[in-house]
C-alpha cells in the first residue's frame, strides 16, 4: 500500500528511504561534531548557539544533495538562491570554520550516499582533533606578559629591573608615562622560568619596592583559556 501511494507522487521507495538513512547519519554525526567541539574549546568566545548549527548543517546539506541529484541546471538555480543568504556574524576563532567545513561535508557524503566514507572519515577526524587537544598543539613555548607598575619610586628603578631580570629573560619596555611625581611604566616579558608561583612571586617583590602604589600582570592573548 506504502509503496503504490509513493509510486504515485513519482517518488521510488528506495529513494525516501535512502534519503531518511541520510539525514538521519547526518544529524547523528553532526551530534559527534558538537560534542568534539565541546570537548576541545578553549577560550571564551563560546557560544551555545554554533553548536546547534553544527549539529542542523549536516542534515540540511544533505537535503540539498538529494534536490540536485546531478540535475545542473537545479544546482545552479539553488546557487542562486543561496546567494540571497548573508551570514552577519563574523567567525571569532578560525578553528570554527574547521567545524563548519566538516559538518558540511559530512552532509555532502551523507547526500551522495557515501555513509562508510562519512563515518570513517568523522572518526579519524574527531581523534585527530581530541589528539591535538590532549597535547596542547600550538601552545607557544614562551609565554608573554604585559607588567604595568605605578607609583612614585623615587630613584629606585634600578630595583624595579633588577627584580623583573630576576625572572623574566627578555623583558622590554613597552611605554613610561611620568605626570609630577607619579609615573607608570608598562613591561612587556617573555618566558618567566619554571618556579612555583613565578607571577606571584614576581608581583609581591615589585609590590614590596617603596613608592610601587599598584602592579598588574596581564596576559594579552586574544582567546583566553578556560
Amino acid at each position: 500500500m506504502l509503496y503504490e501511494i509513493l509510486r504515485t507522487f513519482f517518488v521510488e521507495p528506495e529513494q525516501v528511504i535512502n534519503l531518511v538513512i541520510s539525514i538521519c547519519l547526518g544529524i547523528f554525526l553532526g551530534i559527534g561534531i558538537a560534542i568534539v567541539y565541546k570537548y576541545t574549546h578553549r577560550g571564551m568566545n563560546y557560544e551555545r548557539s554554533f553548536l546547534t548549527t553544527l549539529v542542523l548543517i549536516a542534515p540540511i546539506v544533505t537535503m540539498v544533495m538529494y534536490f540536485i541529484q546531478g540535475d545542473l541546471v537545479i544546482s545552479l538555480g539553488l546557487v542562486g538562491s543561496l546567494s540571497i543568504i548573508r551570514f552577519r556574524t563574523p567567525i571569532k576563532d578560525t578553528r570554527d570554520m574547521v567545524f563548519l567545513f566538516w559538518s558540511i561535508a559530512v552532509g555532502l557524503g551523507a547526500g551522495t550516499y557515501n555513509w562508510t566514507v562519512s563515518i570513517v572519515a568523522s572518526i579519524l577526524v574527531a581523534l585527530a582533533m581530541v589528539f591535538l587537544f590532549m597535547i596542547k598543539y600550538g601552545t607557544p613555548l614562551h609565554a608573554e606578559f604585559v607588567l604595568v607598575v605605578s607609583g612614585n619610586l623615587d630613584g629606585r628603578s634600578k630595583d624595579l629591573e633588577r627584580i623583573i631580570k630576576k625572572y623574566a629573560e627578555n623583558a622590554q619596555i613597552r611605554s613610561h608615562d611620568v605626570q609630577d611625581t607619579h609615573w607608570e611604566v608598562i613591561f612587556e616579558l617573555k618566558f618567566l622560568k619554571n618556579r612555583d608561583n613565578p607571577s606571584q612571586d614576581l608581583l609581591s617583590e615589585i609590590k614590596s619596592l617603596e613608592g610601587v602604589e599598584k602592579v598588574s600582570l596581564l596576559a594579552p592573548q586574544l582567546a583566553l583559556p578556560m
